[in-house]
């Protein structure tokens, strides 16, 4: 799965257009999107209006670090937009065009110069032949971006320049063209059954042909007998039949070919280096339908140019442009489009023209020149951006005010502890500010106001020229002052400021040219170097300088090419750098000495070993490669992502920084010492802001990252550090602390290390663990650092006190000051986040609240909202598609406004911000709504469950109770009315947030539908279902409410659609081996995957124990897939890992919808109850399909069924390597097998589901409820889920329940009476290590279901004996031991003897000996046991039923001396008055009995008449 991180990034642009030397061009084939590929990676989408040709920026995609060299479709069905994109060093990327979210990328060791995306005869969608830089044709899948097959040569081998694959007319092939650099042009017919694992596919025939180095390579689409070939020089047609040359036209002076196409069959277009399009008219001999053709050339009938395509002006371009012939064009009429994209960033579009052929032939025998075109559109980046009226908002916009022309910023870096933000600009200087406001005040309204000028900055001047890197070594490590930081600038020098007092404390000036990266060395290095820094210069020179004794200790400066890489072998003591030829050098640190300079493959052998070293060290020794591994590909911390996208030129600095970091994320996360790790490893950065820099010329943009489960992390853990032991004992949190036995009350995530340790060890034992494990001392320090902190807080508090005048009190002036010293940034960033997501302006009411109430404010542009995928690439919204945006009319404006005379530029402005978040903002893509909506419900559910969470300013909030109580008239003497305002006042905020949580959680789709039909972009069900289960509960809780939502919205029909088209991904597990469903799966042409990877997991022996299928159940299945069949099939998935993430999400599906909406149906149709009685035969089948639209869920088609097994199968699986024992998909099954038990019950073995969940929820100790919100380990996670699930089944099916867990309990007693035949010890077995759980379920049941477990009381008895204490109960008696159960009437427990009795609801008595741990059953009454008493002295019982009006005393005989048989007796019986009807409603207050003395018994009636009785 895509990492499971919700990350919302937003960019802000700033007013200068990003550099995009354009590499390649392609056109959707709806012409509605056009997509350029640029020399520095990125890809930008336009949007274009089809009739125009008008283009606006709308998007652009970054990831790839090298220029992108081909861009084609990835798929012919319309509505799948998605294009595949290739860079010049092997990376291959999947884009979906509307959302810009990348699907899937890989990193080939091959390098593409061409793909021709092509759908071959038997395929379902095209595949992608690529030829490059090696010498066969790879075809590839365009989703997965797996290699299906390879075409290989066999004559003359070598790298393939040009390829066409065509189908000829009439036949079934296809046949693939291609021409070699060395001249061979070669041919493969396609059979359509190739695969990688066959022998080699070759060549079915070749020739050699003069023509090196060819370009393109094109056949005539008309009658495929002629061949176009472009080389640089010439171009020449071929006769496609025996590969002559029939004409051959050499380029025009000073340029080059580049390519080109045929029109017609006698017209070709061709394009040069310098952007031209040359049009010509064929010779006779080279038209096919010509009887002159193959002819001899004849002079005279030369090809003949009548048409040149350029630009006015000749203006030089630095690199070739990337040109395209495009057929386009309405029905009916061919038009055809030139479409270039050059170096400057311009594209531009030509209509080829069309000339009638007699005009051409006049023309041509008068000799006439070629006539010239102008294009007709024209556009760029730049223009785009220069149309913007006020331009793009940029980070220091405020500053840019007061010079003349903005200064380019030009390098930043955020510091997340102070939440300050340093930016390096182009005039040298180095500005400072509060991040979070400084955002606030560009995009947001009414900021401006608050801060008398604006806020706070600090500029430092020290640089002459601009400032290149920026370090703060703190960060990355904590041996460095957390006061210093770095500046590396174009003046060659770095300066070392301190960021507090922001004085320049040194300048370096060891460098010959302008400084490009600064580095932090590894932590093994030896205690000097560790003082240090590195940075790296443009005059190949590296240096390692110490801040400590501030000179260079190192000088590396003898490399002769530019620096790349930078590696450390620190236990060596070596320093390693790559240059750009490829050579490496060594270099020792201490000494400066020059070790050795290697070249070639031992360059890179030396370079991958560094490599290797630093994953052994991060991992932690044991689990070290895995875990690196892991981390590369999902790295956990999205921080990291970030810096792998955006990893082009500039930004490898930040990437070994971060590396580094990674690396102590993992000495942590390596020894795997449970919760404390699991939390450190969680906590993330609410907010980190990244420059982006695409090329070293450009000025920064900025782009936001806001880490929403960091936020809420952030959010509980202080909403927990303010909370007093006893509240957090409520959540089930204990906290002990070991030292002095007291409860502690310090920073949450101590506290919290503290009360995990406890859950899994003693807390003495943990710390040992810890310092053994340790090696790097880093828990040990971060210990030491909060103790620090609090002294320093301390200090200062104490400090204050003494000059402050001694009547305040002195507690209160500690909190006060602690308060302001530990003012989180938190709170801001949540505001600044909730503004920006906000859907403003649907609902006039919420917005008022919003704005009055919770502090939330409006933005004042239209946002630029970013879109994370996998492996750090990203889409990032330009501000430029409103330029052709046209505003409807009649759009309502926020009241707020004032109506003040503004310029027309800024009322276009406001317009379209109103309709941007109200609408478009809605109507971008599926995963911008999916991530905003769910960023939305849970930050506001999370602040919903903070007290009285308010981002006004205190002063407002003062303001706000003043005003109220003014309202009330009162002077508010009295304490109890400020409660009351003040409670008002939290309970007024708290429906805020709940309004807002509900309006985006069910209400915004019918609003916007309301607007505007049909556009609004409805969440992404799999998005929600692949969090259902994750581990942050808020983004957990708000999943789940949008997924049932969105299904609630769907209705019946849509649940139906969807749950036909997931079906065929659902995992088969049937009783016996898994292989057998898959087999006859296949048979049936199920879309589902081969035998292979059937289920979640491949050895699935264990299966499903006792469930028997239902007769006829194969063939039902069957008929369920070929129904699937006759629909239309979903795209296949394309690759294994693509199935494995199908199959979950469909199991979490359908579970889902099974569990919520699968009830329905037993209600539409009572003759076939949910059960397997009609199952029998197919006539109830068909019968059942025709009365109702069902959701799937029937018996028919078996669907419940499956669904039942993969959820159990989930439940019970053994760990294994592909299927881990705590995983989210694990949990989803735990929770959904509960959610929807009524419903998957006839399927399931009940007694094995209860013991799996009751074996996983007592693993964990104590584990908090579902209302601590912080994030809990896999497997306190899992148990928590396990025991929520079991009490959801035992409230559904209290009778399974209870009877189910009563035959256990028999089965265990009669297992511990042969103890000595069981090889495992009964200590291991569930029953008994889950007694305290089960007992608590049943003393639920109790309390919330007594009718239903009145009619269970033996069963009930049996298992509470089973799970309390016998010497408890010997001490304490049943009342105190099991209060809940002595509620019933018909049980009484007698101490003396030692026994107890029930009564039955089939009349019988029940008495248990606890001395002997029996239990007699005794026939007493024919109707239910109302109620019994056992006498004070324990020689008689009492029993009384009233629907047999009968009370009957009993004796129970021992005999001589205890021994032999005991027996119970009647000894007497009395007829009583029947009881009437009414009171009988109420069964536990019918009737009581009460013994007066050891003879007598009082029958008390529930209408209040006693009688008495005597023995």
């Amino acid at each position: 799965m895509v990492s499971t991180n919700l990350v919302v990034p937003v960019v802000l642009w700033g007013p200068t257009a990003p550099t995009h030397c354009i590499s390649s061009v392609f056109l959707s084939d709806d012409q509605c999107t056009l997509v350029t590929g640029c020399y520095d990676g990125q890809i930008c989408l336009w949007q274009v209006e089809p009739t125009t040709l008008r283009m606006s920026p709308r998007c652009l995609l970054v990831g790839h670090s090298a220029p992108v060299l081909c861009l084609v479709r990835a798929s012919l069905m319309p509505e799948n937009n998605f294009l595949v994109s290739s860079s010049e060093n092997g990376e291959m990327c999947t884009w979906d065009l509307i959302d810009g979210k990348c699907t899937e990328a890989v990193k080939l060791p091959q390098v593409h110069t061409q793909i021709q995306s092509y759908h071959t005869a038997n395929s379902e969608d095209v595949r992608l032949f690529c030829i490059g830089y090696y010498a066969e044709i790879m075809v590839m899948d365009p989703f997965s971006l797996e290699v299906i097959y390879v075409l290989s040569s066999k004559v003359k081998p070598d790298w393939i320049s040009a390829i066409h694959v065509l189908r000829p007319m009439r036949r079934k092939d296809d046949v693939v063209l291609a021409i070699t650099t060395t001249g061979t042009v070669k041919v493969w017919t396609l059979t359509g059954n190739e695969n990688k694992h066959a022998e080699p596919i070759y060549e079915n025939e070749s020739k050699e042909i003069r023509c090196l180095n060819a370009i393109t390579m094109n056949c005539c689409a008309q009658n495929q007998r002629t061949v176009l070939l472009v080389c640089t020089k010439y171009w020449q047609i071929y006769d496609a039949g025996d590969f002559t040359v029939l004409c051959s036209v050499i380029a025009p002076a000073r340029e080059r070919w580049q390519g080109g196409d045929f029109i017609t069959s006698d017209r070709v277009m061709l394009w040069t280096d310098e952007g031209k399009g040359y049009l010509y008219k064929l010779p006779a001999n080279c038209i096919p339908d010509n009887k002159e053709f193959h002819s001899k050339s004849v002079v005279r009938d030369a090809p003949y140019l009548y048409y040149v395509l350029q630009h006015a002006g000749d203006k030089v371009l630095s690199c070739p442009p990337a040109m395209k012939l495009l057929p386009g064009g309405t029905s009916g009429t061919t038009q055809n489009y030139l479409l270039r994209g050059d170096s400057e960033g311009f594209i531009s579009v030509w209509h080829v023209p069309e000339v009638p052929l007699d005009n051409i032939s006049i023309l041509q025998a008068k000799q006439m020149p070629p006539r010239v075109l102008k294009p007709q559109v024209c556009t760029s980046l730049v223009e785009a951006w220069s149309v913007m009226d006020p331009p793009p908002v940029g980070i220091l916009d405020q500053l840019s005010r007061i010079t003349d022309s903005p200064v380019k910023l030009t390098s930043s870096i955020y510091l997340p502890q102070q939440s300050r933000l340093v930016i390096g600009r182009e005039d040298g200087s180095i500005v400072i500010v509060p991040a979070t406001q400084t955002v606030m005040m560009q995009l947001l309204v009414g900021i401006k106001q608050n801060f008398s000028d604006w806020p706070s900055h600090q500029i430092l001047y020290g640089h002459r020229g601009r400032v290149n890197c920026l370090l703060c070594p703190s960060m990355i490590h904590a041996r460095y002052e957390k006061s210093h930081l770095l500046s590396g600038g174009i003046d060659f020098a770095v300066c070392l400021w301190d960021l507090y007092s922001g004085s320049l404390l040194h300048r370096f000036c060891v460098h010959a040219g302008e400084i490009t990266q600064l580095l932090v060395p590894p932590e093994t290095c030896s205690p000097r170097i560790l003082k240090c820094i590195c940075s790296v210069a443009s005059d190949h020179s590296v240096t390692l300088v110490s801040l400590q004794e501030r000179k260079c200790v190192t000088l590396a400066s003898r490399h002769l090419f530019p620096v790349v890489t930078i590696k450390w072998r620190p236990l060596d003591d070596f320093l390693i750098v790559g240059c750009s030829d490829g050579s490496v050098y060594v270099w020792q640190m201490e000494t400066g000495h020059l070790d050795r300079v290697l070249h070639g493959m031992l360059a890179e052998e030396v370079l991958s070993a560094c490599d290797e070293q630093a994953a052994e060290e991060g991992g932690g020794g044991g689990s070290g490669s895995g875990a690196n591994s892991a981390s590369e590909m999902g790295m956990a911390n999205p921080a990291v992502h970030f810096f792998r996208g955006l990893k082009s030129r500039n930004i490898n600095a930040i990437r070994h920084a971060t590396q580094r970091g990674i690396h102590q994320l993992q000495q942590l996360q390596g020894h795997n010492q449970g919760n404390f790790d699991f939390l450190m490893k969680h906590r993330s950065n609410p907010l980190v802001i990244q420059g982006l820099r695409t090329n070293p010329k450009d000025a920064e943009s900025h782009i936001l990252f806001f880490d929403i489960e960091g936020l809420i992390f952030e959010l509980h853990s202080e909403e927990y550090t303010q909370m007093t032991p006893a509240t957090l004992e409520a959540l089930g949190v204990h906290i002990q602390n070991p030292k002095d036995g007291k409860s502690i009350h310090l920073d949450a995530s101590k506290k919290i290390s503290d009360f995990f340790g406890k859950v899994k060890n003693k807390a003495g034992d943990m710390e040992k663990m810890l310092k053994d494990k340790d090696k790097h001392g880093l828990v040990q320090k971060f210990k030491e650092k909060t103790e620090i902190v609090e002294k320093k807080v301390q200090a200062k508090v104490e400090s204050l006190q003494k000059a402050v005048e001694t009547h305040e009190q002195p507690q209160d002036l500690k909190s006060k000051i602690a308060s302001k010293m530990e003012v989180t940034h938190v709170m801001e960033v949540a505001q600044l986040l909730l503004s920006l997501l906000h859907s403003w302006g649907l609902d006039p009411h919420l917005d008022k609240v919003c704005e009055s109430q919770l502090g939330l404010l409006r933005p004042i542009v239209p946002i630029s909202y970013g879109v994370l995928s996998k492996a750090g690439y990203m889409s990032l919204l330009l501000p430029t598609w409103q330029n052709n945006y046209a505003i409807p009319a009649g759009i309502q404006l926020p009241s707020s406004s004032k109506k003040r005379a503004l310029p027309e530029e800024l009322q276009r402005l406001e317009h379209l911000t109103a309709i941007f978040t109200s609408r478009l903002h809605w109507e971008l893509s599926t995963t911008l709504t999916s991530n905003h909506i769910l960023a939305l419900v849970a930050m506001s559910n999370t602040l919903l469950s903070m007290s009285a969470a308010s981002f006004l300013p205190d002063s407002e909030k003062h303001k706000k109770l003043q005003r109220l109580a003014q309202r009330t008239e009162s002077t508010l003497s009295n304490e109890d009315e400020r409660e009351d305002l003040l409670a008002h006042h939290t309970s007024q905020i708290k429906q805020g947030w709940s309004l807002l949580s509900t309006h985006h959680c069910f209400l915004l789709p019918d609003k916007i539908e309301a607007l505007e039909p049909k556009k609004f972009k409805r969440p992404q069900v799999e998005m929600m279902v692949k969090r259902w289960q994750h581990h942050c509960i808020e983004i957990r809780e708000a999943a789940q409410q949008i997924l049932l939502g969105e299904l609630t919205r769907m209705g019946k029909k849509g649940r139906k659609q969807l749950v036909e088209s997931w079906a065929q991904y659902l995992p088969l597990y049937t009783h016996t081996e898994p292989i057998v469903g898959a087999v006859h799966q296949a048979a049936a042409g199920g879309a589902v995957s081969g035998s292979s990877g059937v289920g979640v997991n491949g050895h699935n022996g264990s299966g499903v124990g006792g469930v028997s299928m239902p007769p006829g159940g194969d063939h039902q299945s069957e008929n369920y897939e070929e129904e699937e069949e006759e629909e239309e099939i979903i795209r296949k998935p394309s690759s294994l890992s693509e199935l494995k993430r199908k199959q979950t999400t469909a199991v979490i599906l359908l579970g889902v919808i099974g569990a919520e909406f699968g009830q329905d149906i037993s209600q539409e149709s009572p003759n076939h109850r949910g059960s397997i009685s009609s199952s029998s035969g197919s006539g109830g089948v068909s019968e059942r399909r025709k009365s109702s639209v069902v959701e799937g869920f029937g018996i028919a088609n078996n669907l419940a069924r499956l669904t039942s097994m993969a959820l159990a199968h989930l439940l019970y699986a053994p760990a294994s390597s592909k299927l881990p024992q705590y995983t989210p998909l694990r949990r989803a099954a735990i929770d959904l097998l509960g959610r929807g038990f009524t419903v998957w019950e006839p399927y399931l073995d009940v007694s094995k589901v209860l013991l799996g969940l009751l074996e996983i929820s007592c693993e964990g100790k104590s584990v908090p409820n579902l209302n601590y919100k912080l994030p809990l380990t896999p497997q306190a996670d899992a148990c928590r889920t396990a025991r929520h699930a079991l009490r959801l089944i035992a409230t559904a099916r209290p009778a399974a329940f209870i009877t189910t867990m009563a035959r256990e309990v028999a089965r265990y007693n009669t297992m511990q009476q042969n103890a000595q035949s069981i090889n495992t010890p009964l200590t291991q077995s569930v029953l008994y290590k889950a007694k305290l759980e089960i007992l608590q379920c049943v003393e639920m049941l109790i309390d919330k279901m007594q009718s239903e477990i009145a009619s269970l009381l033996v069963e009930v008895m049996d298992i509470t004996l089973h799970c309390v204490d016998s010497n408890e109960l010997k001490s304490r008696g049943l009342a105190e031991v099991c209060p809940a159960i002595c509620k019933f009437n018909q049980i009484s427990h007698c101490a003396q003897t030692r026994r107890i009795a029930v009564g039955a609801n089939n009349g019988h008595l029940a008495i248990y000996e606890l001395r002997q741990n029996k239990c007699q059953m005794i026939p007493a009454h024919t109707h239910p046991i109302t109620s019994l008493a056992f006498s004070p002295d324990g020689k008689y019982l009492v029993s009384y039923s009233c629907a047999e009006n009968r009370l009957s005393f009993w004796q129970t005989s021992t005999g001589m001396f205890g021994l032999g048989q005991s027996q119970t007796r009647c000894t007497k019986g009395y007829s009583t008055a029947p009881i009437p009807d009414v009171s009988r409603l109420n069964p536990m207050r019918l009737a009581k009995l009460v013994w007066i003395n050891n003879r007598t018994v009082t029958l008390m009636l529930a209408d209040g008449s006693e009688t008495r009785f005597n023995v």
